[in-house]
């Protein structure tokens, strides 16, 4: 899977750090990194590999420097940064929205102070190369913005507002991604990961039900993470906002694709559909940052199958605990 996003190890004078390096897209970002032979560093609260360790094998976690401590920690995060060496950071670490929601107070924390203290010690640092999640989920703190107000997409909107006054006050410059819904292998939290849950019932030969439905962002978990990457690969200038969502298409023709792999698979459908704008262009972001690879939809789906396949054959995930 790996080969259908283009890193090279030349674009890069240094280490690499990523914050939430144990998600679904950290875990795909760290993998891309050391298979192209990029040094990287992963910070996390917890020193945890089990996705990451979905993706790559043990010699090539071991190869990851890991660091462990609390982004909303101002003086860990300035820590981290300066042990590591890094001359990019690729910021990822993020409540979503659930947590958000059931706390709002450490939501803040770890989406907003976080935000601020990997900018702050990058700015100490003097780190460069800077790249971050916004979501799909910030245009409900817009008027208008076509999506629902939740206080995941608030406290993500208040980041790309924080970027732009760094770039202009400090010389600190980023590049915020909104990525949509992602699936893939490792996809395992937040409202927007029941489509990965569903191929990997399939894979597991459980019943599952889709609970939402309508037009939703394919988005490959690695080419998110590419993208992320390909932010880092030079130096940028300002503070720019990108859409990211992949192919658009229906949560229906996406079970279609997965029915065709699995005649005998028991996927339902049911819900509303998501309501967040999924059908903004990628053309806008591959523009600025070049080309980072892109998963058509019936090749991501199939590679995600077959790799939950093997995962479960091989005893690397229990899918009881997804479903």
């Amino acid at each position: 899977m790996f080969d259908f996003f283009p890193v090279s190890s030349k674009e890069f004078d240094g280490p690499v750090l990523v914050t939430g390096a144990g998600g679904c897209i950290g875990s795909w970002t760290l993998a891309l990194l050391e298979h192209a032979g990029v040094e990287v560093h992963a910070f996390d609260l917890q020193i945890d590999k089990r996705r990451p360790g979905l993706l790559m094998d043990n010699a090539a976690l071991d190869r990851v420097v890991w660091h462990a401590g609390d982004i909303a920690d101002t003086l860990a995060v300035k820590e981290v940064v300066k042990k590591s060496g890094a001359k990019a950071i690729i910021h990822l670490a993020a409540l979503q929205v659930p947590f958000c929601r059931a706390d709002p107070v450490a939501g803040a924390l770890v989406n907003v102070v976080g935000t601020v203290n990997v900018f702050e010690a990058a700015k100490a640092c003097g780190v460069q190369r800077l790249t971050y999640a916004s979501s799909v989920a910030a245009y409900g703190a817009l008027d208008n913005g076509g999506a629902m107000s939740t206080l995941y997409g608030a406290y993500k909107y208040c980041n790309e507002q924080t970027a732009k006054v760094y770039s202009e006050e400090n010389g600190l410059h980023s590049v915020g991604i909104r990525p949509g819904v992602v699936y893939g292998v490792g996809r395992d939290q937040g409202m927007t990961s029941k489509t990965t849950v569903a191929i990997l019932a399939a894979a597991a030969h459980k019943p599952y039900t889709v609970p939402f439905s309508g037009d939703v962002s394919w988005l490959f978990a690695g080419e998110v993470a590419s993208a992320f990457i390909r932010s880092v690969a030079q130096l940028r200038t300002g503070a720019p906002v990108f859409d990211l969502n992949g192919q658009y298409a229906s949560v229906e023709q996406g079970m279609s694709v997965l029915k065709a792999l699995v005649p005998e698979a028991n996927i339902k459908i049911t819900g509303e559909p998501l309501a967040f704008p999924m059908n903004h262009s990628d053309e806008p972001l591959r523009a600025f940052i070049g080309d980072y690879g892109q998963m058509p939809l019936e090749a991501g789906i199939k590679a995600t199958y077959e790799s939950f396949q093997s995962l479960i054959s091989r005893q690397k995930l229990d899918a009881n605990q997804w479903l």
